[in-house]
């Protein structure tokens, strides 16, 4: 490739914007995120208040906005959620535990082997790299958990949303939520 042409990609397409969604979408996909969100806090203030565990993680509000606003998109279906954050989860904690003495190490192979890893096993969800990265920046509250991590939040939350996810994106005539399980 010549150096004009590569320069050339960088100016973006010609396409546009993509059109604004309706009312109705945007109401719908509000009382998603709101009711997921809350239901993911209530139980993280009546189940885990007061212990090390925690449920939730800034990754979740990544993955709200996939699952309640964008219900169609292959990085919102089932096997998405779930296996991103579970096998993100899974290498943050691993990484945190081989390269903690090199922070910078740890958090730049958390977020790399996080993305390759949802690439080959066909569950790219992009805050599951988010909650790999959490995983390595976390506190030392966070970091005592080890693998429990992986359990709570990481499984626990998505489990919540998606329960949630189901039950409030079919309710209108207009949205159909999972495309696919698995």
């Amino acid at each position: 490739m010549k150096i004009p042409e590569y320069f050339k990609k960088m100016s973006g397409s010609t396409r546009g914007s993509p059109p604004r969604v309706s009312n109705s979408e945007i109401i719908w996909s509000w009382i998603g995120a709101f009711l997921g969100m809350s239901a993911v806090a209530w139980v993280d203030h009546f189940f885990f208040e007061g212990t090390d565990l925690t449920l939730m993680i800034g990754s979740f509000g990544a993955s709200a906005v996939l699952i309640y606003g964008a219900i169609r998109s292959p990085l919102a279906q089932p096997r998405n959620l779930l296996g991103g954050h579970i096998l993100s989860a899974l290498v943050g904690v691993t990484c945190w535990k081989l390269f903690q003495h090199y922070p910078w190490l740890a958090e730049a192979m958390a977020v790399a082997t996080a993305i390759a890893i949802m690439h080959a096993t066909k569950t790219l969800h992009p805050p599951g790299a988010a909650t790999s990265l959490i995983a390595v920046m976390g506190s030392p509250a966070l970091h005592k958990l080890g693998y429990w991590y992986v359990l709570i939040p990481a499984t626990l939350g998505p489990l919540i949303m998606l329960l949630v996810a189901v039950l409030v994106n079919n309710i209108p005539e207009s949205r159909r939520y999972p495309e696919i399980w698995f």
